[in-house]
């Protein structure tokens, strides 16, 4: 590779990487026009990656309906570069039927049913999913020139796996190294090949860590008794087979990992659902399902995705948690504290939306929006005054909007036995698809979507420096958790399949408070609620979430190289309890990665939801002025700025004596 063409090497290639290749297209002219050598490297096919590829069970969905889903940075999107409009999942697919859409391959004949089956209110398979992310990948890659075309740039995908990074000083290189006298970089593959490059960016998507000891002291256990242990991870790329019909197993989480292995273990083993006249669901098993015995801190699934609309106005840009009012705290205080300053704020944009959509049912309401709305302005959230208000306008308790309840629906619930925690989630879970998919409650829409704008606002307003350490620990856990927990649920259809499975007798609740733990008498896994007696014994055991971030421990040895070379650290906080590690790489608010010392690394930079910056998925939803999007952007532009800069400065006596 020749040290006076620049070269950027890419450790990963989901679509967090193609969204940043397309933001280098755009953004080179007026940047950096001359020849680039960009090099992919991705095991998986580039575009989806492990997360989203192809080869997973036909059965697994997206949590986001097929309009809501897109690649491509908007004119919605604040950045510095060019915006560029192009086709979401559902309008990708329609034009691939139509013919106006012809860059794409042969599809298999299950794919083409399912183009021919999507609508934009439609929860398309990851499968579908994954060929749009190719897609534009691919699209990204031609966008950034020809390589016939001298100041093109070339994109080189090696399928393999990066094992290492290392400096290469001036000298090394058979080429003289970098012109400015600092470093260049040896990639090390897998394959054993090795590449060269000015700049390095990891952009890993989800990535496994090694066990911890509490892991791997319970596969220990479950090893030594002949049992089942999965510890947290991609639930697709587990092996349940060992998992017996008619088994018990206990499963702790209710989010989407445990959506999706309740699909694996009931239809994945040829279980199928069937609709009855008077609307409700029923489960006709295969006969080869275990029994599950599901908990969580909670105790509940997570919301179920919002399918009404809007009585009343769409909800606007917040009103409270705006640039305003951050800039008026970061004026007045050294360190902004969440909880105290932030999180009130959120609150009562998510209040505002919620009871603005609920005056457009009159019948719910006392009094007029107008007067509702001059009061509701002047008071803070947290205030017996924004209490009573809310207490004369909305008559029924059942319709006023508790935050703290809807994070923690059975806070203070003593459970007498396993019948009234049976009683309890189904009631909640009806609810919940009755508040959700009713066309007479679409305040719930507001409030996701007022929550939605805030999460997506949240990282361009608040530098992430500013806040103290309890608060990054609390946006990195307990903010992006309860978003998660009320906004990234999965589809109604979901939630309609856990009743069933309940009623067929395959589901089994266990409450809020879960607890679990080896019992070597027995040879047993128990597992139990702190709300309840219920106590349940199993063989198997499933930690249904994806696995805590962690860079000591990762699993990808690109990530491990880094470490444990010093060039790389986990971000460590100070809190109130003593020193904290999120476990996600450090970065700086320009992506690049830092040193245990907090000194950038000379060329080389991180993304993604395993670092420390603020980390928002890799596509979203559009003219939402996406974070993804913002960040991908910015990144984007940075690489370019330096490859300029390095263009800028004199060739070495190397390169000199090549030209």
């Amino acid at each position: 590779m020749p040290a006076d063409i620049p070269a950027v090497v890419f450790i990963g290639g989901g679509p967090r990487t193609a969204g940043v290749l397309e933001r280098l297209a755009a953004n080179r002219p007026g940047l950096f026009d001359g020849p680039l050598a960009v090099h992919v490297v991705e095991p998986h096919e580039p575009g989806s990656g492990r997360i989203w590829r192809y080869d997973q069970s036909p059965g697994l969905l997206l949590n986001s309906m097929a309009g809501d889903i897109t690649m491509f940075t908007d004119g919605s999107v604040v950045c510095e570069g060019p915006a560029a409009d192009g086709p979401g999942l559902s309008g990708w697919a329609a034009g691939v039927l139509d013919g106006s859409i012809r860059d794409v391959p042969a599809f298999e004949p299950h794919i083409v049913e399912q183009l021919h089956a999507l609508t934009p209110a439609r929860f398309p398979t990851r499968q579908l999913q994954s060929k749009y992310l190719e897609w534009f990948f691919r699209r990204a890659v031609a966008a950034l020139g020809s390589p016939a075309d001298g100041s093109a740039a070339t994109v080189t995908v090696h399928r393999d796996t990066a094992t290492g990074v290392e400096p290469l000083p001036v000298g090394e290189s058979p080429d003289g190294g970098a012109p400015d006298g600092g470093v260049r970089h040896r990639v090390r593959l897998a394959s054993g090949a090795v590449l060269e490059a000015d700049l390095v960016v990891y952009s890993l998507g989800h990535t496994d860590s090694q066990p911890d000891a509490e892991t791997a002291r319970l596969s220990d256990f479950a090893a030594r008794h002949g049992g089942f242990h999965a510890a947290p991870s991609y639930t697709t790329d587990v092996d349940y087979s060992p998992i017996g019909p008619g088994q018990d197993v206990i499963v702790s989480g209710m989010g989407l990992a445990f959506v999706d292995l309740l699909v694996l273990l009931f239809e994945g083993r040829g279980g199928r659902f069937e609709e009855q006249p008077d609307g409700g669901l029923r489960y006709v098993p295969s006969g080869a399902e275990p029994r599950v015995w599901a908990g969580s801190r909670r105790g509940v699934p997570f919301h179920s995705k919002n399918s009404s609309t809007f009585h009343g106005e769409p909800t606007s840009a917040p009103r409270y948690f705006t640039a305003d009012a951050v800039d008026a705290l970061l004026a007045a205080h050294d360190e902004l504290d969440f909880r105290a300053h932030l999180w009130p704020l959120i609150a009562k944009d998510a209040g505002h939306a919620y009871y603005r959509e609920l005056f457009a049912y009159p019948e719910r309401v006392n009094g007029s929006w107008a007067e509702f709305e001059e009061s509701f302005d002047a008071l803070d959230w947290y205030s017996h005054a924004r209490e009573e208000l809310v207490a004369r306008t909305v008559p029924d308790p059942a319709l006023r909007l508790d935050l703290e309840a809807l994070d923690q629906p059975f806070s203070g619930c003593a459970f007498a036995d396993s019948e009234a925690v049976q009683q309890a989630v189904v009631k909640y879970i009806r609810r919940d698809l009755a508040l959700r998919t009713s066309p007479d409650h679409s305040e719930t829409l507001a409030l996701f979507m007022a929550l939605l704008k805030v999460y997506m606002d949240l990282g361009r307003l608040v530098p992430q420096e500013r806040l103290n350490s309890r608060s990054q620990q609390a946006v990195h856990g307990w903010w992006h958790g309860f978003f998660s927990f009320v906004d990234s649920g999965p589809p109604p259809h979901r939630l309609r399949e856990i009743l069933a499975l309940h009623d067929a007798g395959l589901l089994q609740f266990l409450g809020p408070g879960m607890w679990v733990r080896p019992d070597e008498a027995s040879g047993l896994f128990v597992a139990g609620s702190f709300q309840s007696p219920v106590l349940v014994e199993a063989a198997a055991y499933i930690e249904a979430r994806l696995p805590a971030p962690s860079v000591e421990r990762s699993a990808n040895p690109a990530l491990v190289d880094l470490h444990d070379a010093g060039r790389g650290t986990e971000q460590r906080l100070l809190t109130a309890d003593g020193p904290h590690s999120t476990g996600k790489l450090l970065v700086s608010g320009s992506f690049e990665v830092l040193t245990p010392s907090g000194s950038p690394q000379p060329g080389l930079f991180a993304v993604g939801p395993w670092t420390s910056g603020w980390g928002a998925g890799a596509f979203a939803r559009p003219n939402t002025n996406a974070a993804p999007f913002r960040e991908n952007d910015a990144l984007a532009r940075t690489i370019l700025g330096r490859l300029g800069a390095l263009a800028a400065l004199p060739l070495s006596p190397a390169q000199l004596a090549r030209s």
